[in-house]
């Protein structure tokens, strides 16, 4: 891999890009050697899970990548936080295992999440589900891939039969209901659930959950590169690597959709928050 250094400003994105499918594909054959094994486990102070196969990908990463690029900083859901990052225009992002619950009860759909943020945003990404062997890679302004395909965010118009992925408490609203959309079963990683909207699979997805820059980063910059949009509920966009990496309620889709599929949610919480009054 040639020293970022080295590389004209495209060909930097690109190696960037490659650099991290090479590693979330080793990531994966790493996490894949724990599936379905009596692992080790417990439970993290926000009362989340972890296991010896979530520590065991996050050291592997976090070697890996820094001796790539030794002068980014870096953040990981399963690495302490330090303020180190704060001096760093440019950082690694990571998730070594999204979608930890379903790992742990041999379910597929969890995923390894990896981004490049530059000045606040993802420049580069790859998410890797090692159970469908589909490896989701983009860089800024050069589209996104899931293989050798280029991926292009569904243009379904309205919320009438639109595809989406979100919280059980939104999908089972009644303002969902009355708007004709279609849920579809749970996606437990949501990298994976993102991605698949970039991949035109889903219309859209939904978290309302305090999504973290670990979970969104990468399939951040895939939708956007198909695209589509992400964001948060007022349509601003998300800024990465800031003091607190905890976002609000954000909601991805194709183009078309995006504004009513904002609004679903914003009134499907508003409901909520009111009957807890």
């Amino acid at each position: 891999m040639p020293a970022a250094d080295a590389l004209s400003p495209i060909a930097h994105l690109d190696a960037d890009a490659s650099l991290l499918e090479e590693a979330a594909r080793a990531a994966g054959r790493i996490a894949l050697g724990f599936f379905e094994t009596d692992l080790k486990r417990w439970t993290k102070g926000d009362e989340s899970p972890v296991t010896e196969a979530d520590i065991a990908v996050d050291t592997y990463l976090r070697e890996s990548l820094s001796a790539a690029r030794p002068d980014y900083g870096w953040l990981s859901e399963e690495t302490a936080d330090t303020s180190d990052r704060f001096g760093r225009r440019t950082v690694f992002v990571v998730d070594p295992i999204d979608g930890t619950r379903a790992f742990i009860r041999g379910a597929d759909e969890w995923t390894i999440s990896l981004a490049v943020v530059t000045d606040g945003r993802p420049v580069a990404a790859a998410v890797f589900c090692p159970r469908h062997d589909e490896m989701f890679v983009a860089a800024a302004g050069r589209g996104a891939w899931l293989g050798a395909e280029r991926m292009a965010a569904g243009r379904h118009p309205g919320l009438t039969g639109a595809r989406i992925a979100g919280p059980r408490r939104v999908m089972s609203h009644g303002a969902a209901a009355d708007a004709g959309i279609v849920a579809v079963p749970f996606v437990p990683s949501l990298a994976y659930r993102l991605a698949l909207v970039a991949a035109g699979r889903l219309d859209g997805a939904a978290s309302t959950r305090g999504p973290c820059d670990w979970d969104l980063a990468g399939a951040d910059l895939l939708v956007h590169e198909a695209g589509g949009r992400l964001s948060q509920l007022s349509g601003e966009p998300l800024l990465y690597n800031q003091e607190h990496p905890v976002h609000p309620p954000i909601a991805a889709s194709g183009e078309p959709l995006h504004e009513a599929l904002l609004a679903l949610l914003d009134e499907t919480l508003a409901d909520r928050s009111a009957a807890q009054v």
